[in-house]
């Protein structure tokens, strides 16, 4: 069986130790997967530093692969992506549907062939997620977009996009990242209006920079980028994941646990700081680490997730978790996806008192003095991880169906939070990142 379809893989976890000690952070999953699609872009080869090994990368890079690209693994967490051999504007189905952020093939496809068809964004399923905001940037470019049989298809007019004006109506992530992408190759100057602020955009725009692209606003919500003929290899080391940063500093919390974060940058994570520090959670940082002490814990807090320096979406389930266990009411309100809350019913079977309004956009949790293991099952990574939380957070043994889910996301997740004291086991018959005995297509990652 192939490793990046669905396994019945599960995660133990015995709950009731405190949590010590300090880990190294992961390279950014959300930083790492455009910027292997923006190699595509690239008149020479690519090679990234600090790439999570993680399925979801594993399926860019087959991605890449089956659009004529070759890479290889230089080390652990370092890539080679040469795209000189790249012969194809239409992406796969069969990978597509495996991973949401393969819809940044867009960008860069249209940007070098003048022609993109990509099957609709699959991976997990949080809510809806429309394209309408991408077909406008691209069409801005002076293309044209249909969407026909499950695909987007794009075309430049003339075979080359041109320069223009694009205002999205909100900001968004991936549409900011496909316009990105596509105008640093566009004839012309584009201006990108209400472009997303995350760190993971910002990075993708320094990465373009460092290939030879002209791009000037990054960090803020308006980008003008004047399109160059060609961009270069280069060598890059991808940001550190603030969403793996942010779970770990939330375990150390939910354990009542003393842990620092390393090699991460604390601004990234300000906003779960100082919810973590409304909770009575002693938060700490340095130049590049960050570190909670929870010994006590006097209550909750009411988060609402927004577009960054908000409160990010993809730490809202592990928050939650906390929550569950903090003493007093919480709200926590979902502005992002519309389907965010799936994993409640998980929480609850484990004794969480939680309630999700009817318009599925708001939980009110009840702080409980105590967790209980149970068997629970990951719908997506950051629910997963957040479960996993909550198994470290309760008496007794908590069993989590979907580890696949989690792999997704997290770099070994069970031996990061084993090596500061907690009792995590993957009991599964395949370990995704040992040396594989296949080709890429029947393992995670080739051997080095």
């Amino acid at each position: 069986m192939n490793v990046l379809d669905r396994l019945d893989t599960t995660l133990r976890v015995v709950g009731g130790a405190r949590l010590e000690g300090s880990v190294e952070v992961q390279g950014a999953k959300n930083a790492a997967l455009p910027i292997m699609a923006a190699a595509l872009l690239a008149r020479g080869k690519v090679t990234l530093h600090r790439v999570p090994r993680i399925t979801d990368v594993s399926v860019m890079w087959s991605l890449l692969e089956a659009l004529g690209a070759r890479l290889s693994l230089q080390d652990r967490n370092t890539i080679t992506i040469d795209a000189a051999n790249v012969n194809k504007a239409r992406a796969p189905y069969t990978l597509v549907r495996k991973l949401a952020a393969s819809f940044d093939l867009c960008g860069p496809l249209l940007g070098r062939f003048g022609r993109a068809e990509v099957p609709l964004p699959g991976g997990c399923v949080l809510g809806t997620r429309a394209t309408d905001l991408h077909e406008a940037a691209f069409r801005a470019l002076d293309a044209e977009v249909s969407v026909a049989h499950g695909y987007l298809i794009a075309n430049a007019r003339g075979g080359r996009l041109r320069g223009g004006e694009i205002e999205f109506r909100m900001p968004s992530v991936g549409a900011t990242k496909n316009a990105m992408l596509a105008a640093v190759t566009a004839d012309g100057d584009t201006i990108i209006h209400n472009a997303a602020m995350e760190p993971e955009v910002v990075d993708l725009a320094n990465f373009l920079v460092a290939m030879g692209a002209k791009i000037e606003g990054q960090g803020g919500d308006t980008l003008r980028v004047t399109g160059v003929a060609e961009l270069r290899g280069v060598e890059y080391e991808i940001i550190p994941d603030r969403i793996a940063t942010g779970t770990l500093l939330i375990a150390g919390a939910i354990t009542r646990g003393d842990v620092t974060v390393k090699k991460t940058r604390p601004d990234d994570v300000l906003a779960l700081q100082l919810a973590l520090g409304e909770c009575g959670v002693k938060v700490t940082t340095g130049d590049d680490w960050v570190r909670v002490q929870a010994d006590t814990v006097k209550g909750g807090t009411d988060v609402v997730t927004a577009p960054h320096p908000g409160f990010a979406t993809d730490l809202q389930p592990q928050l939650l978790s906390f929550l569950c266990t903090a003493p007093g009411v919480s709200v926590v309100e979902e502005s992002i996806f519309n389907a965010r809350f799936s994993y409640v019913n998980e929480l609850v079977r484990m004794g969480a008192d939680v309630r999700v309004a009817m318009d599925n956009n708001t939980a009110l949790v009840k702080g409980v003095a105590q967790l209980s293991g149970a068997p629970v099952e990951a719908p997506d990574i950051r629910a997963g991880a957040a479960l996993v939380l909550a198994g470290l957070g309760a008496s007794g043994e908590t069993e989590i169906i979907g580890l696949e889910y989690i792999d997704r996301g997290y770099e070994r997740l069970e031996e990061t939070l084993s090596s500061l004291g907690a009792q995590v086991q993957r009991a599964s018959g395949i370990v995704p990142f040992s040396e594989p005995t296949g080709t890429f297509e029947t393992s995670v990652y080739p051997s080095v």
